[in-house]
């Protein structure tokens, strides 16, 4: 009975990637990471310089010498840039590069942006942004779209999967199945919209399916009720969009990532950490959690009992597994 429980808080542990205070590894962070948590994103408030950065991601990596442990970071350009300073290019916000250049210069943003991050021991970038920039009301895309023509922004988005991977980051398409036209803020909200399957197919999901046939390493999730697809249930912790949708429709066969779960859109809508087990029996294979340890020990005990009861299958836990070592034997060093 130990030994079951011993690997079922493995397992459970190797859904998570996790966030920390500061500009190095904390004790509590170390302590997931040799327990098995597949990574450790990187923010602003864990940047000084390259020299100290790439130091942090080392012991990130050294946490747990016998198996790749991966370094995510959002990196995108413009206002969402998390290292900057000397050694890293002041990246313009995608619509620059939808509007002025396109393909081609998205292309060379990706590579650069690979060229980078990939020096410093950086295994995943949260690029590029996939959401048709639809409403000018969104508080929260906006810029960091590539263009208003689904079209436009799935050639650019192919582009710049295509530099980053080629320069040996995994990128990471987001936020699907759509955020591009919400008026809210999933950081702060939980955005509602309405549209059909058709519309989404039309606009929405016209940039995905272009990344997914250029071969994305992984695609993240949106925290938005699609009530025409799912009415209880963000998209996040929805069956009907990430295996119906993502898996089935479009045939995605990489890893999928939530958002951060910590974001208000499923903070204080849904009960923590149980919101995080019907996500990763949804579909996500890794589970972003960017800031409170006591909330990422939560969710691992909650996953771990999840997968003792059953509620969380073995086949489930199985095919999370396949697919981050898939992208783990790709692109983490």
């Amino acid at each position: 009975m130990t030994s079951r429980i011993a690997d079922a808080e493995r397992a459970a542990a190797s859904f998570l990637m996790i966030g920390f205070e500061g500009l190095s590894l904390t004790d509590g962070a170390r302590s997931l990471l040799c327990r098995g948590a597949f990574g450790a994103i990187l923010f602003a408030r864990n940047y000084a310089d390259r020299e100290q950065v790439a130091g942090l991601c080392a012991a990130i990596k050294a946490a747990d010498p016998a198996r790749p442990v991966a370094v995510a970071v959002d990196q995108e350009g413009g206002r969402v840039l998390r290292f900057r300073g000397p050694g890293f290019t002041d990246v313009p916000a995608m619509r620059d590069v939808g509007l002025h250049g396109g393909p081609d210069r998205a292309r060379t943003v990706g590579a650069l942006l690979a060229s980078e991050l990939r020096p410093l021991g950086i295994d995943i970038d949260f690029a590029p942004v996939l959401d048709v920039d639809s409403n000018p009301a969104n508080p929260v895309i906006g810029e960091r779209s590539f263009h208003r023509a689904p079209e436009r922004v799935a050639a650019c988005g192919v582009a710049l999967v295509e530099g980053l991977q080629s320069g040996g980051v995994a990128a990471c398409g987001k936020h699907f199945p759509g955020h591009g036209d919400t008026d809210l803020d999933s950081h702060h909200h939980l955005p509602r919209l309405g549209h059909d399957l058709a519309r989404l197919r039309a606009i929405e999901l016209v940039p995905v399916r272009a990344a997914i046939a250029a071969g994305v390493a992984a695609i993240m999730s949106s925290h938005i009720l699609f009530p025409a697809l799912d009415a209880s249930r963000p998209a996040t912790m929805s069956p009907a969009v990430l295996d119906g949708i993502l898996r089935k429709e479009l045939g995605f066969g990489g890893v999928v990532f939530s958002d951060d779960l910590e974001m208000k859109a499923i903070a204080e809508h849904y009960a923590m950490p149980e919101a995080a087990v019907d996500a990763a029996a949804a579909g996500c294979d890794v589970l972003l959690v960017c800031h409170t340890e006591s909330l990422q020990e939560a969710i691992l005990a909650a996953l771990a009992k999840a997968i003792i009861d059953g509620r969380l299958p073995v086949a489930r836990v199985a095919e999370a597994e396949a697919r981050r070592q898939a992208l783990a034997a790709r692109f983490v060093r």
